[in-house]
């Protein structure tokens, strides 16, 4: 039994020497030179790729001049005062007073909406345009 320890503690002894002699040998190295070589160098970010941007469509606009002849062969002055149209309907809205922008005036001549009825069916999108842009010029909304 005796000798079955001494030769378990010699195995034992012969394995924590070969671990400590290759550890030591790795951190070495492994006992050949090695070349000098530089550090690496951290590289700089190099900037996100950025997504082409699309071409960007044209804001549509209209004649306001045009648009003046729209707003009184369509009505708009039986129902809203313009003083730049010459009308003075009180049905709608009074334009002077509240100023709409043209991306308001589109919107609303377009869809309708609060009392006033879609003209999307009985104006084309350019008669739209133009007389949203004589309203917004007039009333300097936009």
């Amino acid at each position: 039994m005796r000798q079955s320890l001494a030769v378990i503690l010699a195995m034992a002894l012969l394995a924590v020497g070969i671990t400590v002699g290759a550890v030591a040998i790795a951190s070495s190295g492994g006992g050949e030179e090695e070349s000098a070589q530089p550090a690496p160098q951290p590289q700089p970010a190099s900037p996100e790729p950025t997504a082409p941007t699309p071409a960007e469509e044209p804001v549509p606009s209209g004649d306001a001049v045009a648009g003046e002849d729209v707003f009184a062969t369509a009505g708009c002055g039986s129902c809203h005062a313009l003083s730049a149209a010459g009308s003075s309907g009180g049905a709608g809205p009074n334009l002077d007073d509240v100023k709409p922008s043209f991306e308001a005036t589109f919107e609303q001549v377009t869809e309708g909406g609060g009392g006033m009825p879609a003209f999307r069916d009985s104006l084309s999108e350019q008669q739209i345009l133009d007389v949203s842009a004589f309203v917004a010029a007039a009333t300097s909304g936009g």
